[in-house]
């Protein structure tokens, strides 16, 4: 049975909420009705930093990840070894591994992983910019860190291949991680060992 709306602004708003991954209408409605009950001045705040956000976000020009300037902070940082490059999904998997506090290298973000059935090669992916960051050198170590999903380790496999020949040591986090599992949901102690305990990558799969 279709929800019944008393306003087509109500409705037209809930809608646009219920696009958000993981909320439906139940909860959209719950979201515009509480906004609905705050002061202008809140609701504005909160559009205002949506738009913001969108207009002026930039995305780091060495890793890709988030950043209010050219070059993320991470990046710019000179306590970081730039030698070593931990190779994540997205955004989310940098703030996961740093709240760990067990890991001092830079990042990569590929934007995704490679998934045919969602329609996602590795042209999609920041694939070709991590190996021209190894070709230029000062790059020692390489640590895959997708989830532990076939498609993390296809993704990973896809990586390999293109560095191989490359001088670079190639690791993968422990597999602390079970199979299957988001790195993001995975709590931090167990997060921060296995990038502690990382292997070598054979290529294996």
């Amino acid at each position: 049975m279709n929800q019944q709306y008393p306003s087509a602004l109500l409705e037209k708003a809930v809608g646009e909420f219920a696009k958000l991954p993981g909320i439906g209408r139940k909860t959209a409605m719950r979201l515009v009705l509480h906004l609905l009950k705050q002061d202008t001045s809140a609701v504005e705040a909160f559009s205002n930093a949506m738009t913001t956000l969108k207009h002026e976000v930039k995305y780091c020009k060495i890793c890709h990840n988030i950043s209010d300037t050219e070059v993320c902070g991470i990046c710019s940082n000179p306590l970081r070894d730039a030698s070593t490059v931990c190779v994540v999904e997205n955004i989310r998997d940098v703030m996961a591994i740093e709240n760990t506090q067990q890991y001092k290298g830079l990042y990569h973000v590929l934007g995704g992983v490679i998934s045919p059935m969602d329609g996602v090669g590795p042209s999609d992916l920041e694939i070709d910019s991590l190996v021209e960051r190894v070709r230029e050198g000062g790059v020692r170590e390489v640590i895959f860190a997708l989830s532990s999903t076939m498609e993390g380790d296809t993704t990973n496999f896809y990586i390999f291949r293109k560095l191989s020949g490359l001088d670079v040591k190639l690791s993968v986090i422990a597999r602390g991680i079970s199979v299957g599992d988001e790195l993001e949901y995975t709590d931090e102690v167990t997060l921060g060992r296995s990038i502690l305990n990382r292997t070598a990558f054979t290529g294996t799969m």
